[in-house]
């Protein structure tokens, strides 16, 4: 028999820490996308160039951290830190994700929706940290 919760964190983990990769690889292939994202939904939050590539290695260690389930203690809260940081950046595309109240048709981004679904599942990867069976950290004995 399967045992679902192990394999579904282990599909968090790898939902969450795959986008932080691939979030990485884009600051570190292609610095002025991810320049670009920044300023329009972000506020221009680190978008000096010079910070884009060790930033964008640094979020690819961690996204494939979290996907192995590697140093989880470490991994698993700033997982969460910088995921819910950039939920807070973007605060009124949640609130207001039709263009009803704060912003309008033309500036509503229904597609930041699933940020909160994703920072809920940082969450419940802490929750259930001693749970994760199926992880790097616990092949290891940690």
């Amino acid at each position: 028999m399967i045992m679902l919760k192990p394999v579904s964190l282990l599909l968090l983990r790898m939902g969450t820490g795959f986008l932080l990769s691939i979030w990485g690889l884009i600051k570190v292939a292609a610095p002025e996308a991810s320049i670009g994202v920044s300023e329009k939904y972000y506020g221009g939050v680190l978008s000096v160039e010079m910070l884009q590539v060790p930033l964008g290695a640094l979020q690819i260690l961690l996204g494939l951290a979290v996907v192995f389930g590697l140093f989880r203690k470490i991994a698993y809260p700033v997982q969460s830190i910088v995921l819910g940081l950039g939920l807070l950046a973007i605060w009124k595309y949640i609130a207001d994700p039709l263009g009803m109240y704060l912003l309008t048709e033309e500036t509503r981004e229904v597609l930041f929706f699933p940020s909160l679904t994703v920072f809920a599942a940082t969450l419940v990867l802490l929750a259930f940290r001693e749970e994760d069976t199926i992880s790097l950290d616990k092949r290891l004995g940690r």
